[in-house]
């Protein structure tokens, strides 16, 4: 059979964790034909890969790409350090929006920016990106903020029986839709409203789906230890397969706790219970600055924060809560150490040049004295504002990265380094997750190998998502493949520019189509809808 592309000249690592060789690929439509020595085929396109690796198109285990990508399809802050295939639904997912969801979140509404915040069902706004084109791969799981608000909305209490059984049926047809299982983030409203028990009961049903629980645990801070042993319990007494998202350990007085959290998981996986994570190897993390506000404010929802932020006696309650510790919520203003260690990245409401600053130096800017009463001040003006949080360590990062079980995530946006987007207040890691693990823990550090590395980013997360074809270099497997130069491979965002493309990536390919090619996007939309255990 004629080949259709030829990947000629580079050295070939699988996807397994066994060393490179050289070799050709061949692709005939959007499979992998063979590896070896390649002949040429008459009309074939040719990829030169020589002096570079040839690798699986890697797998972002944890992206927020769904918005982005459906203003500007080709996710080229990914596509540059070879992604290949989007993952979603940390917490919230597109679909489903049913029931008292409905109160917050429109259905069939295109937005001013082109978006669409809601579909009736996971598969509607994966089938709608695919068939309207899109550059990456893309998958997802189900939001438990959906299961939840299902039935309770915003509200701050447990789901009735009744509640939890819908919820609990609507699961079992979006997993037989092809969902990756649920996805959870315990710190945030509605999710932090949820108790252990009410998610063993929901997540029982992953179990007869082979599915899988990631979850971005109830904290990665003071409660980290416990935090861990809560989805190791989800794990064993729902019987299904859990993985934590972006495994760290946030604030200075915690940092210690990763090890033993890791040894916790280590512990587990030696029983035989199925247990994984991923990382971006980065010390802030980012969420939103309203996130340092306590839940039970945010009850109600977003309309219902912004009245209490305009009453004195509300806002007051606020400032003593966020300036104590709390065993109920993850206080992410005191893990960080206070407002020095908190960097805006947009500016406020009102046009004032806040992005770039700290917390500190914005209140002082604005000559207020009180860096809390400035952080409510801007919520109030902007309850999107985004801001990131230093509070984790190097040699943490470099910990979790030795476990063979840790995959690669951005946690983030998949966006352009051009206008309008180039505006966007976004974290390094959009544009530098992998790129850094190659360069800097590969290549100058020389923590990981690099079929070790390449695999943590491809045949790992791709057989725990169940992603069927995807994360290898074998007949037979889809022609996702990325050519870099391991010499060169580099990521260059930083927080305070962060609109900067890794370099080092020669080719991506998907589905058999090339997307960047020679270091240039071709413009190509080859990406696919995935399902859970589907080819």
């Amino acid at each position: 059979m004629p080949s259709t592309l030829i990947i000629r000249g580079g050295t070939v690592y699988d996807g397994t964790g066994t060393p490179g060789r050289l070799a050709d690929v061949a692709v005939e439509g959007d499979r992998i034909l063979g590896v070896g020595h390649i002949p040429d085929s008459e009309g074939a396109v040719v990829l030169d890969a020589t002096g570079c690796a040839v690798a699986p198109g890697f797998i972002n285990v944890l992206s927020h790409a769904y918005f982005t990508l459906q203003q500007d399809p080709r996710g080229l802050s990914d596509l540059y350090q070879g992604v290949t295939t989007e993952i979603f639904g940390e917490g919230l997912s597109m679909g489903p929006v049913a029931g008292r969801m409905l109160e917050s979140v429109p259905v069939g509404k295109v937005e001013a920016d082109g978006t669409q915040l809601g579909w009736p069902r996971l598969a509607d706004f994966l089938n709608h990106m695919s068939s309207a084109g899109v550059a990456p791969n893309i998958a997802s799981f189900v939001g438990s903020h959906n299961l939840r608000m299902l039935g309770a909305g915003n509200d701050h209490r447990p789901l009735t029986r009744a509640e939890l059984d819908a919820a609990a049926a609507l699961l079992d047809e979006e997993l037989s839709d092809g969902a990756l299982g649920v996805g959870s983030a315990l710190i945030y409203p509605p999710d932090s409203y949820s108790s252990t028990e009410e998610l063993i009961s929901l997540m029982r049903v992953l179990g007869r789906h082979d599915a899988l629980y990631i979850s971005h645990i109830r904290s990665e801070a003071d409660r980290l230890v416990e935090g861990i042993e809560e989805i190791l319990r989800i794990g064993r007494e729902a019987e299904t397969r859990v993985e934590v998202y972006h495994l760290k350990a946030a604030g200075r007085d915690n940092w210690h706790k990763m090890k033993l959290a890791i040894d916790l998981i280590d512990a587990a996986r030696a029983t035989g219970q199925p247990v994984t994570a991923d990382l971006y190897p980065y010390e802030a993390g980012s969420t939103a600055l309203a996130s340092v506000i306590p839940p039970p404010f945010h009850a109600g929802g977003q309309d219902r924060l912004l009245e209490r932020l305009r009453d004195r006696g509300a806002r007051e309650e606020m400032k003593a809560a966020i300036r104590r510790p709390s065993a109920e919520w993850e206080n992410l203003y005191l893990v960080t150490g206070g407002p020095d260690q908190v960097l805006l990245l947009s500016n406020a409401a009102d046009g004032s040049p806040t992005a770039g600053k700290t917390l500190a130096e914005a209140a002082a800017r604005a000559g207020v004295d009180d860096p809390v009463e400035h952080l409510l001040d801007l919520v109030l003006g902007n309850p999107e504002m985004m801001a990131a949080y230093f509070m984790g360590h190097q040699d943490n990062i470099r910990l979790a990265l030795s476990r063979p079980w840790v995959s690669i995530c951005s946690d983030s946006e998949s966006v352009p380094a051009e206008p309008p987007f180039s505006d966007l207040p976004v974290h390094p890691r959009a544009y530098g997750s992998f790129a850094k693990i190659l360069g800097q823990y590969v290549r100058d550090e020389g923590l990981l190998t690099l079929e070790e590395a390449v695999r943590r980013m491809t045949s790992l997360p791709a057989d725990t998502l169940r992603l069927a074809g995807r994360g290898r270099i074998a007949s037979g497997a889809y022609a996702d493949l990325v050519v870099f130069d391991p010499a060169t491979i580099r990521d260059h965002a930083t927080y305070e520019d962060p609109h900067q493309y890794a370099t080092g990536v020669r080719h991506v390919v998907i589905n058999g189509t090339a997307a960047l090619r020679d270091g240039t996007p071709t413009g190509a939309l080859p990406g696919r809808a995935l399902r859970r255990g589907q080819g």
